[in-house]
């Protein structure tokens, strides 16, 4: 079969011939994949990926086979599911029932490709800040992939939203109250409930310092390097019982065991119109090497998302 696979050179991804699947495992439906999207973290990985190894985490298509175990939905059902460990950017995939979940008929595979990573880390940074009706939530990173979720799931949740974003076209039709491009932690503006950072380094540093007492920063990437640091009273002395969280959604859905319905939560809002997904990037996997550049020149807002043609 044909999937996308790490390569040598940059940018290191190539469609090639691969052997086919080996048989799955009884808790896993083999899906004939239609699409599939690019998250930021998978990319920078294929340059220490193994050559010729499939590679790729969000896939949406269709149940070529069900489960053995009776698990997970029928043969012929459209599907988005998580495939991990990596390998969905391929003809077929085997996933886990667990990570799976049925499409809404108005749900495309395009839009539905966007939504594991990136929606479920939303989701569950939301609900690891807990509680956010009235209450003030920053999220930084804000016009990447899990920002342009996170944006939408606050704001319906009753959540007074800013967005910190350099690139800021858009943000406020999703539902950010204010958008700005810091937050500055000596400035006046309020403090936060909850803070959600994708960016790390200085910005979640400056993040920390903006915390109200009892709040939450929950820590889910870093797309920068640089060391986080700031002034320890800015946390126990300014904002007593406030706390910084990690977020690793794999572990998390190891532990919690609910991502198929999750997927279908997130799935069932695009739906009804509570979720825009609208990808930034839609192209064939054929141009998969001028996709994943542009991904990582930042030149994305939001998803991008490959058909499979």
């Amino acid at each position: 079969m044909l999937a996308l696979v790490a390569a040598a050179h940059a940018p290191h991804v190539e469609l090639a011939e691969v052997p086919d699947l080996a048989p799955p495992l009884p808790d896993e439906a083999l899906v004939d994949v239609r699409a599939f999207s690019l998250n930021r973290g998978e990319v920078r990985a294929l340059a220490e990926a193994e050559p010729g190894r499939p590679h790729g985490w969000d896939v949406a298509g269709v149940v070529a086979r069900a489960a053995a175990d009776g698990s997970g939905p029928p043969e012929g059902t459209r599907v988005v599911g998580l495939k991990h460990p990596p390998g969905g950017w391929a003809q077929r995939a085997a996933i886990r029932t667990e990570l799976l979940a049925p499409l809404p008929d108005a749900v495309s595979f395009e839009q539905a490709a966007t939504l594991p990573v990136a929606g479920l880390t939303a989701l569950r940074a939301l609900e690891v800040a807990g509680y956010v009706l009235g209450k003030h939530v920053a999220i930084t990173g804000a016009s990447g992939g899990v920002g342009r979720f996170a944006i939408q799931l606050a704001h319906d949740g009753g959540a007074h939203v800013t967005a910190v974003a350099r690139r800021q076209e858009g943000l406020e039709e999703l539902g950010a109250h204010a958008v700005v491009d810091r937050l500055d932690p000596e400035g006046d503006g309020p403090l936060y409930d909850a803070i959600l950072d994708g960016v790390g380094g200085p910005v979640l540093g400056d993040a920390i310092q903006r915390l109200a007492p009892g709040g939450v920063a929950v820590s889910y990437a870093s797309t920068i390097p640089e060391p986080v640091r700031y002034p320890t009273r800015s946390l126990f002395g300014r904002a007593p019982r406030a706390s910084v969280r990690g977020l690793f959604l794999f572990d998390e859905l190891a532990h919690t065991r609910t991502g198929a319905a999750d997927l279908r939560r997130l799935a069932e809002r695009i739906a009804i119109g509570r979720l825009d997904v609208t990808p930034d990037l839609l192209a064939s996997w054929r141009e998969a090497p001028r996709a994943v550049q542009a991904l990582l020149d930042g030149e994305v807002r939001g998803k991008a998302v490959l058909t499979v043609d």
